[in-house]
């Protein structure tokens, strides 16, 4: 499936694509200081009201299969400093660490409680405590691995300039990403020159439009997405 045909499949036109001109960031007081307070104030209560979701996930992936509850990835933060992003193990111990970056519908590495832990994106909720740390925010870029942050060019890596997030508009656009890489001849390639520039010029669109209530819609479109399902028979007609 094309970027364009997902573009029209979620209801949303991409952003304009990267100029030669540096964005004009947000600088209210939300993005420099309101933006930590609800980060802190929000991941700690997700964290408390999510404990019970946490507790049986971590109980299931335990019980289901060998290694431990949670994976441990390096990522690229803010100012491109690296940190260990945490999320629920959803993949056997043997190839969660061979350092394959990507994951395409259907993985044989996925156990079957990954596959619901990611339909649900219940893998990504120990997150909200490198949201606590610092290391991330509630909404922002999502951050990448160290290969592909080398491959970004001047304007690209702008992005940095904030920490990353657990969601973000190119998450929420992508939602389906794993079934639209299953689909390419090569998911790597495809994901390196299709939809990691497409991702990279919506944060930057993101970063330009900081604002309380953006990220609120935000919050609210990820937990109804991860939850009332987008219909994957729509996918299969725009293709």
């Amino acid at each position: 499936m094309s970027v364009q045909m997902f573009d029209q499949l979620n209801d949303q036109g991409g952003p304009e694509r990267e100029s030669s001109q540096q964005p004009v960031f947000a600088n209210s007081f939300y993005a420099n200081y309101g933006k930590r307070a609800v980060d802190i104030l929000g991941a700690t209560a997700g964290m408390i009201m999510l404990s019970p979701v946490l507790a049986i996930a971590a109980c299931c992936i335990k019980l289901t299969s060998r290694g431990p509850v949670l994976y441990r990835q390096v990522r690229i933060g803010q100012g491109a400093h690296p940190f260990q992003i945490l999320k629920f193990r959803s993949m056997t111990v043997q190839t969660s660490n061979k350092g394959l970056e990507i994951t395409v519908a259907g993985d044989s590495r996925v156990t079957a409680i990954g596959k619901l832990l990611r339909r649900y994106k219940v893998d990504e909720l120990p997150q909200l405590w490198n949201v606590i740390r610092g290391d991330m925010s509630l909404v922002g870029p999502r951050p990448e691995v160290p290969v592909y942050i080398e491959e970004y060019t001047p304007e690209q890596r702008t992005v940095l300039s904030v920490r990353p997030g657990i969601t973000d508009p190119a998450s929420l656009a992508y939602r389906h990403e794993e079934e639209i890489l299953a689909g390419q001849a090569d998911p790597e390639q495809f994901y390196r020159t299709k939809i990691l520039p497409d991702k990279l010029a919506r944060n930057r669109a993101y970063l330009e439009k900081i604002t309380f209530w953006n990220d609120i819609r935000t919050i609210v479109k990820t937990i109804s997405s991860s939850f009332l399902l987008v219909s994957k028979t729509r996918a299969r007609r725009a293709i």
